[in-house]
């Protein structure tokens, strides 16, 4: 029997993850991606993981862990993986130190875990705030060991551009472009699993890489694919605004003790140091006192909103301060501790805004950050409900071979996610997957064979190929770097953290126009070696094709519900939404169909928290905030 080839597409903790599961399996891989897998925007995560191992004797449990999940995702996530992701956690967490992942321990060797938003356990662990560097480089060292063998083969500088169908509409391998030599090649294979990371840059300045343009997701969703819950995009509570991009400020920096807080006189010009306690208005620990400054992300990103939309901001600017300066001053911790929990963060405020964040409160602001939305995918049940870790549906999109992981799929965080699952959720959606792919290799009747699907292949290189040269020709008037800014623009004011239907639909007639324009750009780089110029308004395409999708999400669901605050409705429904979205393309824009959420552990309720964002619009901002027309 020829050996069986699998494509995995992203080089990320979910792409290393399906691939190291995979050729431990005995599975040949080609591994592309964008960057060098050590580039990987997984790099990028600081604060932890999550994993319910309970070494502080608190009672945490996998369950405590699930329902912390489901409470944070407001009840839209399928109840069954998220299950199985907490189950697995604590055993993943062991792996990674098995594979010399240089955790943080406690004084007694032990792994040392912290506090993070929407727990009232120390549930991740990390390693010091630079979490996701240390895990991508110990899973890339475990996969370089399959490169020496020659299981794997990797694609680094690859953009992924197409999916390739055999007759029966089966996923039998890709096209890509080298982005060095600017070459269009097809690959066949026995199945293709997608691990391509999130769709921040469409917000503009976002805390993602510019890499995170969710182009992968949208040209699988133009190709046939679902997409869930697209409307679902989490705007992160804490990063410092910049001129090019938003830099992250962890949710370790709360985990650790940090508080929000602004002057009650927003007029004060003092620096934030030198503000008393008593002219400082703690908002968080005043509207829920027992989670305070660790509500979940959708909670604290809108009340920092709404304190700034009411001028409340330090000096009535769109920001606030994030303090952890009395973790030296008041609670005994010294310098050398802080920086060995914190110092990844820390330095990048230190470099960027040039102050010492140990003496000085940070300014903070939110920003976009991660995706709950993306390709969807399935799975089935086995014993009393539990996931049948053997079903080749697992981690299946709606197309037949194509196979997704990590934040490119919706399937885990539900209407908001809770920080340090993100990367348990890649490391688990990658086991998973490579389990259903093995699962689904076994129905197959035989191997992917380069010349008897040579016919698609050929012809989806040689479409693609006229694609590229039909933009690399482009000589219209437009400006395919202003229109992005323009996209940026129509996505963060009308359809970011504050939602109303009126905004919505204009941005839905907006991105109808951008379009039509982004069509007509003038591509001055011709050139035939590593061409930006047109790769970026390719995905630029793609990125408004997933706007229109997110837009649409946003303008049906007539609910509130974790990221996803509408005022013109702004109580959560499970009546009529505890529903999945599922966005299918067509030409004309998305259509939309809707299934039940899988509610097989725990009924729908109210979420544990004291406040939510209606209470927040109300006790910041007014009553009368809820009752403007739209």
């Amino acid at each position: 029997m020829a050996q069986r080839e699998v494509i995995v597409v992203g080089g990320g903790l979910a792409g290393l993850m399906t691939t190291m599961k995979l050729a431990e399996a005995g599975v040949k891989v080609r591994l592309f991606s964008l960057v060098p897998v050590k580039r990987s925007h997984s790099v990028c995560a600081q604060g932890g993981i999550n994993g319910a191992v309970n070494l502080r004797g608190e009672g945490d449990s996998p369950y405590l862990h699930f329902e912390d999940t489901i409470t944070g995702g407001d009840f839209l996530n399928h109840q069954p993986p998220v299950m199985r992701m907490a189950e697995r956690a604590p055993a993943i967490i062991y792996l990674l130190d098995r594979m010399g992942v240089p955790f943080n321990r406690t004084d007694e060797g032990l792994l040392s875990f912290r506090r993070f938003g929407g727990t009232l356990k120390h549930r991740t662990a990390y390693a010091g705030a630079t979490t996701g560097q240390q895990l991508l480089y110990a899973l890339d060292e475990q996969v370089r060991r399959f490169e020496a063998s020659k299981t794997v083969e990797k694609y680094e500088g690859w953009d992924f551009l197409r999916l390739v169908k055999d007759s029966e509409g089966r996923v039998r391998g890709i096209v890509a472009q080298d982005l060095r030599t600017m070459k269009v090649e097809a690959f066949a294979a026995d199945a293709v699993v997608l691990a391509t990371g999130g769709n921040g840059l469409m917000f503009g300045r976002s805390t993602n890489s510019i890499i995170n343009t969710g182009s992968p997701v949208a040209i699988c969703y133009e190709q046939g694919a679902v997409y869930g819950n697209p409307e679902m995009v989490q705007i992160h509570p804490t990063a410092i605004p910049g001129e090019d991009k938003c830099r992250l400020m962890s949710e370790s920096v709360r985990g650790e003790g940090g508080r929000v807080w602004t002057p009650r006189d927003p007029a004060d010009k003092r620096p934030g140091k030198d503000i008393p306690e008593s002219d400082r208005w703690y908002f968080c620990e005043e509207l829920d006192p027992v989670y305070a400054n660790l509500l979940s992300r959708d909670i604290v990103s809108f009340a920092i909103y709404c304190v700034c939309r009411m001028g409340r901001g330090v000096q009535g600017q769109q920001q606030v301060f994030l303090d952890i300066t009395h973790l030296v001053k008041n609670q005994g911790m010294t310098r050398e501790q802080v920086w060995d929990k914190l110092g990844g963060v820390l330095e990048i405020y230190e470099k960027f805004m040039n102050e010492d964040p140990i003496d000085n409160p940070m300014r903070i602001y939110p920003a976009v950050h991660y995706t709950m939305g993306g390709l969807w995918v399935g799975y089935e049940k086995g014993h009393e409900n539990t996931l049948d870790v053997d079903s080749a549906k697992n981690q299946m999109s709606n197309l037949p071979g194509l196979y997704a992981a990590g934040e490119c799929e919706y399937q885990y965080h539900g209407a908001n996610r809770l920080g340090a699952n993100a990367l348990l959720s890649c490391l688990t959606g990658g086991e998973l997957a490579s389990q259903g792919v093995l699962a689904y290799l076994k129905t197959m009747d035989k191997a992917a064979d380069a010349a008897s699907l040579a016919p698609v292949l050929s012809e989806a290189q040689r479409d693609e190929q006229g694609l590229y040269d039909g933009l690399r020709r482009s000589n219209g008037p437009e400006n395919p770097y202003a229109l992005h800014a323009e996209l940026a623009d129509v996505m963060w004011n009308n359809c970011g953290i504050w939602r109303k239907q009126d905004d919505l639909l204009r941005a839905r007639d907006a991105l109808k126009e951008l379009c039509e324009r982004i069509r007509r750009c003038k591509l001055t780089d011709d050139s035939g070696w590593s061409n930006q110029a047109i790769p970026f308004t390719r995905s630029m395409i793609h990125m408004i094709e997933m706007a229109k999708a997110i837009v649409g999400g946003a303008i049906v669901r007539d609910e509130s519900r974790g990221a996803h605050f509408k005022m013109d409705t702004p109580d959560r429904d499970d009546a009529n939404w505890l529903r999945t979205t599922m966005a299918s393309w067509t030409p004309d824009g998305p259509t939309f169909a809707y299934e039940p959420v899988d509610c097989s552990f725990i009924a729908p309720r109210a979420r544990k928290y004291k406040i939510n964002q209606n209470k927040i619009v109300k006790q910041i901002m007014g009553e009368e905030y809820l009752a403007l027309p739209s």
